[in-house]
């Protein structure tokens, strides 16, 4: 089974309304993004990152990794930042798949099974869990590589996303399942 790596919104800024509370769950998660990320690298499982413009439709990648780096959490940035022949694709909504060619580009690599990390849990990295699976991919979330806002509602999202879309959660970023 071929597996890709897609990160969602880990090259964030933090400097918005819930920016304070994702940061701190963004560095308690680090250490396993960092982990996973190398894992997937040494493995040579393709990394797809899929990131907010923050309304910028001329952003490109420099840009979107400084504005991250100069951010809240700016000096974890450059252990998880994109390398050159990583895809970065950028995405206007909460999943990675609505308005942006990773459908296309998961198809391209062959891949079956997408191992999801990034922030925030509850929000943009369940609802990527949720259009993988209805478009046939199988899904492994790797919950402590994950950063949520609220963790009740993060809680909530992991129980829907395992129970009623499918997908396998990996509490300790195993790359196994």
């Amino acid at each position: 089974m071929r597996d890709a790596l897609l990160l969602v919104d880990v090259l964030n800024d933090f400097r918005h309304e819930d920016g304070g509370r994702l940061a701190e769950s963004f560095r308690k998660a680090h250490p396993h993004l960092r982990d996973a990320l190398a894992s997937c690298r040494d493995a040579t499982v393709p990394v797809v990152y899929a990131n907010d413009h923050w309304g910028d439709w001329t952003v490109d990648r420099s840009t979107i990794v400084e504005r991250a780096a100069d951010g809240v959490c700016g000096e974890l940035i450059p252990d998880i930042a994109p390398r050159c022949e990583e895809i970065l694709l950028i995405k206007p909504g909460y999943s990675a798949f609505d308005d942006t060619p990773l459908r296309l580009v998961l198809a391209d690599l062959g891949v079956e099974r997408l191992l999801l990390a990034g922030t925030a849990l509850e929000m943009c990295v369940a609802q990527t869990a949720i259009d993988a699976r209805e478009r046939g991919l199988k899904v492994s979330i790797l919950v402590d590589a994950c950063a949520c806002v609220s963790p009740e509602n993060a809680e909530i999202a992991l129980a829907y996303v395992s129970r009623v879309a499918g997908a396998w959660l990996c509490p300790d970023s195993s790359l196994s399942s």
